[in-house]
């Protein structure tokens, strides 16, 4: 039957609403959607009162579990996709509430669920995590895509051509469980960075995330603001895919898996900016990132090579359409 006669998936991407974790869901169910017709739900789910923090087993049925504005009810999804411990009460209830109907795919480690109850697991490659239906990843999914740069690049094309090449996107995290940017990391990176950029005779393409630090904001703005360039106020439409696709080099800080596998996904040199802290799993990320030659630290000097785009978002959505029409196969013998 020709696709256009088929009837479109309906996909639900699910997550508790933090920015970085329903990229995840979005991303991978975006993928999934440019191989095959689909309609794409947004769901954003949220802990009932204190109930976040009690183990997974001891809690009591989903619609108890989530506030009443988590909008998780029938007709049910052809696939689910989740992101974030909120999600996970749904997650694994889902295939028994569905009767079977749903495919369940979760992103991230679901820690302290079973396993089973999931048709694919999509995790970081740095979680170490394995099983039959898991399929590791290096990163995260992303929602970047080269429709998406050449459309935001036009979009800014009157702010951004007029700069000088080498055009260097610095994109920077901020304070989180494992990683800071502390006032003194944040000047001897914009002294470091401003240097290398005016010895290449470039310009800087700066935004900030969230995260950021307004110590640490206000110290990396003044310390960069003589350099050519666009310092992102949050004023406006967001340039961030902008940034990314007009860059020549591309600098991320060490605390973000969704910021460097963005930045990988250009297939442009991606430098990596020290933060204070750090963490065995973010250690194994990088290094992953080395090894595929993505990535090196910034150490100065602003670095020039090239490498295939990373795409692991398309490769998890491929296996997850293989697994899908390979069940339904199933269904129907």
């Amino acid at each position: 039957m020709p696709e256009a006669a088929t009837p479109a998936l309906t996909i639900w991407a699910v997550s508790d609403g933090r920015i970085g974790i329903e990229a995840q869901v979005l991303g991978l169910a975006e993928a999934v959607a440019r191989r095959r017709r689909a309609t794409i739900v947004v769901k954003r789910v949220a802990w009932r009162g204190w109930l976040g923090w009690t183990p997974l087993a001891l809690l009591p049925l989903p619609e108890f579990t989530l506030r009443s504005d988590s909008q998780i009810a029938p007709p049910w999804p052809d696939i689910w996709i989740g992101a974030g411990r909120a999600t996970l009460p749904w997650s694994t209830a889902l295939r028994r509430r569905s009767a079977g109907h749903t495919f369940i795919v979760q992103t991230q480690d679901p820690r302290g669920a079973p396993r089973g109850a999931f048709d694919l697991i999509v995790p970081p490659l740095h979680d170490q995590l394995t099983g039959l239906n898991v399929l590791p990843i290096l990163g995260s999914p992303t929602r970047m895509s080269a429709e998406g740069f050449a459309r935001d690049l036009a979009r800014f094309a009157a702010r951004i051509d007029p700069l000088p090449h080498p055009r260097v996107a610095m994109i920077v995290g901020g304070k989180s469980g494992s990683h800071d940017l502390p006032p003194a990391r944040a000047r001897a990176m914009a002294a470091q960075v401003a240097a290398a950029i005016k010895a290449a005779g470039g310009s800087l393409l700066l935004s900030f995330t969230r995260r950021t630090p307004q110590a640490a904001r206000r110290i990396l703005a003044e310390g960069l603001a003589d350099l050519p360039g666009w310092i992102w106020d949050d004023q406006g439409e967001n340039p961030y895919r902008a940034f990314l696709a007009a860059a020549d080099t591309i600098l991320v800080t060490e605390d973000s898996v969704n910021l460097a596998v963005d930045a990988a996904s250009t297939g442009k040199p991606v430098q990596v900016l020290a933060m204070a802290g750090g963490g065995r799993k973010f250690d194994r990320f990088h290094a992953d990132l080395r090894r595929r030659g993505v990535a090196r630290p910034f150490t100065g000097a602003l670095e020039t090579w090239r490498y295939p785009p990373l795409d692991e978002t398309h490769r998890a959505a491929d296996e997850l359409l293989r697994r899908f029409d390979a069940r339904i196969s199933a269904a129907t013998e």
